[in-house]
């Protein structure tokens, strides 16, 4: 499933991936936001699942020249990008990347860290099939005082049934999927790990954030 799963991303962004940042800047609403609110300690490691082109990455190792980041993709393609905005910004000896699968990734194989101050999702859980394992196993890699921070597309509830449904529609036509159990499933997971858990949808509905803290 994960190679049939690499494949078809990198069939979506074979293309896409050279227009992606520029497109998306428009509608992957609370990126910025997450990033603002990681508030790392010194001298941390940060992890994003599903990097894509690295944008947000570069955004983290600017805010946070202490830091040590890294990132993994399963698509190949994205990678290619994300490597040259990586090189671009002169930031290859401080962001770290390799191509993984978000459900079944080892950080410690990867990247030699088994686990991080920060981890986070950003619009990657709805391209996901198996979502909730990807939640699950970013979850398991926090260090004590970790935090793992997430946002995607919400359920569109504070907005009109005609925008919801147009936009499930052209959502669609990329493979992305809104995933309407993420509370209960965030609920589960926090109780499994032993998470505090902050869930907060912002633009009303448009985007959903949360917070999943370990104990020190």
């Amino acid at each position: 499933m994960a190679r049939d799963h690499a494949r078809r991303m990198d069939a979506i962004y074979a293309s896409q991936r050279h227009i992606y940042d520029l497109t998306r800047k428009y509608y992957l609403l609370g990126r910025d936001p997450l990033i603002d609110g990681l508030a790392p300690p010194a001298i941390s490691t940060i992890l994003e699942v599903g990097c894509g082109t690295a944008r947000n990455l570069i955004a983290v190792a600017r805010n946070w020249p202490d830091a040590r980041c890294y990132g993994f993709d399963i698509s190949e393609e994205m990678l290619a990008t994300a490597r040259q905005q990586v090189a671009a910004a002169g930031l290859s000896a401080r962001i770290t990347l390799a191509q993984s699968d978000a459900t079944a990734f080892d950080s410690d194989a990867l990247f030699g860290v088994p686990a991080f101050d920060r981890v986070f999702l950003s619009y990657t859980l709805s391209m996901i099939p198996q979502w909730r394992t990807a939640i699950d196993v970013a979850a398991g890699v926090l260090a004590p005082r970790g935090q793992l921070h997430l946002v995607d597309f919400g359920q569109q509830e504070g907005l009109s049934p005609v925008w919801r449904a147009l936009l499930f529609a052209w959502l669609r036509k990329f493979d992305v999927t809104p995933r309407a159990e993420l509370p209960r499933v965030l609920e589960r997971i926090a109780d499994a790990h032993r998470l505090g858990l902050d869930f907060t949808p912002r633009y009303r509905g448009y985007a959903w954030t949360a917070a999943l803290t370990r104990a020190g």
